[in-house]
């Protein structure tokens, strides 16, 4: 039996640090988005490399930056320039609208909040952004609580829960990208996992949304859509699904968004490549922040700090499900300090994946343990950015938006579930050459 290293706790005070700048700012002033996140990350950063006088500076900086050049962390922060250009892209030459204008055209006028849940759903799935799907829809929520019955809680609620499924799924989202990356594992693995868990808590939202707006009708006025602009949307994610490599499939996006927008009189050819540079440019803090985390956990991890965190987390776990349930709780409660999903994955990513290691988990399962209950978390805290712009645009508290929040707390459930009973399971390896075990969808008794 091997000998844990105990580590050392003191390393972890950068940690502290950012904790303390971000939550304390937070509670301070009011406003947990006050204090730039990339400035509390560079003061966290500074105090690691302040660490540890048994090193040189030159040493330390040198730790930093091959954390911070990690490969997989440049293939993240590229995954993120491009996911940016092509929702950008997508997005100015009306495909979000043309999405939202052909869902609502066929969606039942008794079921609107359903309807509106699913067209949440698919708009932040193609889109790969939460607020942005909240931006769009959250609008129209307003409008439909207006007309009938249906509070403005709930409906912001059902929009809400519309846009953490497809933060947690998208194949372009933030999220996805950083726990795929964290955990070593394909996209397309991940979804297959991360849907069978997730599918019933949204079937279940669904029906809890019928049932509490049962007779209730509002008039949608109808506005022109076109099949053509939601085409490129569709065309990503049956790529995606195929397994074609995200570079590929990311830049055919970019491209097919921008012929029909060229077509259509949308974009001019320089038009074109300035939202190209928009869309990359909005993602530049998440960008940055994930090189420097990174940076800054290398330092922690060569100080010893990363060792003394598995200790501390892993000393009581007794079983896979033990180390399951550790990851959850991991993420879960990084992202209640942080506010912030993607954030929160890209800081217990590396911590998780040495858990998944020790204990024989699945990568594929382990990206999406991080991936739902950091989503499940962002989606219920109050003062998350998602509540904070849904509640700002139906003029309520975000705190009233909680008791219909379904969906983040249904993901939770089931996701307990699945560690739980091992759903779903994996068949074993065979053969040498088969890398990848087939997923294997077994009844849970």
């Amino acid at each position: 039996m091997s000998t844990v290293k105990k580590g050392n706790p003191w390393a972890l005070l950068p940690f502290a640090v950012f904790l303390i700048l971000f939550i304390g700012s937070g509670v301070i002033t009011g406003d947990f988005y006050k204090f730039p996140v990339i400035v509390a990350i560079v003061i966290a950063g500074a105090v690691a490399l302040a660490m540890n006088r048994k090193e040189s500076f030159n040493q330390k900086i040198e730790i930093f930056t091959k954390g911070a050049g990690d490969s997989n962390i440049i293939l993240m922060v590229v995954i993120f320039l491009l996911a940016g250009a092509f929702s950008a892209v997508a997005n100015g030459m009306g495909a979000v609208d043309s999405t939202v204008n052909l869902a609502l055209s066929i969606v039942p006028q008794n079921l609107l909040m359903v309807g509106i849940f699913i067209i949440a759903c698919f708009i932040s799935l193609s889109m790969g952004t939460s607020m942005g799907t909240i931006v769009a829809l959250a609008p129209i929520g307003v409008g439909i609580s207006e007309q009938t019955d249906i509070s403005l809680a709930l409906s912001m609620a059902a929009v809400i829960g519309g846009a953490m499924f497809g933060d947690n799924l998208s194949f372009i989202s933030d999220t996805t990208i950083a726990a795929v990356r964290t955990q070593g594992t394909k996209m397309k693995d991940k979804f297959k996992v991360n849907f069978l868990i997730v599918l019933p808590a949204a079937v279940i939202t669904c029906i809890i949304l019928g049932i509490l707006t049962m007779g209730e009708q509002a008039t949608i006025t109808q506005h022109s859509y076109s099949w053509i602009k939601i085409l490129p949307y569709l065309g990503v994610l049956i790529m995606a699904l195929a397994g074609v490599n995200v570079f590929l499939v990311l830049a055919f996006g970019i491209v097919f968004a921008g012929v029909i927008g060229f077509l259509d009189g949308s974009y001019q050819m320089m038009s074109v490549i300035q939202k190209i540079g928009e869309g990359m440019a909005g993602m530049y803090e998440i960008s940055f922040l994930a090189i420097l985390i990174a940076g800054m956990v290398a330092v922690i991890k060569h100080n010893n700090g990363i060792d003394y965190l598995l200790y501390r987390v892993t000393r009581n776990i007794k079983s896979k499900k033990g180390a399951e349930f550790s990851i959850a709780g991991l993420v879960g409660l990084t992202d209640f300090s942080t506010a912030n999903n993607t954030i929160s994955i890209m800081i217990a990513g590396p911590l998780a994946k040495n858990i998944s290691d020790k204990y024989g988990i699945d990568p594929r399962r382990s990206a999406s343990l991080l991936d739902i209950f950091s989503c499940s978390v962002q989606g219920l805290i109050p003062y998350g950015a998602q509540l904070l712009v849904a509640a700002g645009v139906a003029g309520i508290s975000p705190v009233s938006i909680l008791p219909y929040s379904y969906y983040p707390i249904l993901i939770a459930v089931f996701g307990i579930i699945a560690i739980l009973t091992g759903f779903p399971r994996f068949s074993s390896v065979k053969a040498p050459q088969q890398k990848n075990p087939k997923l294997v969808v077994n009844k849970v008794n």
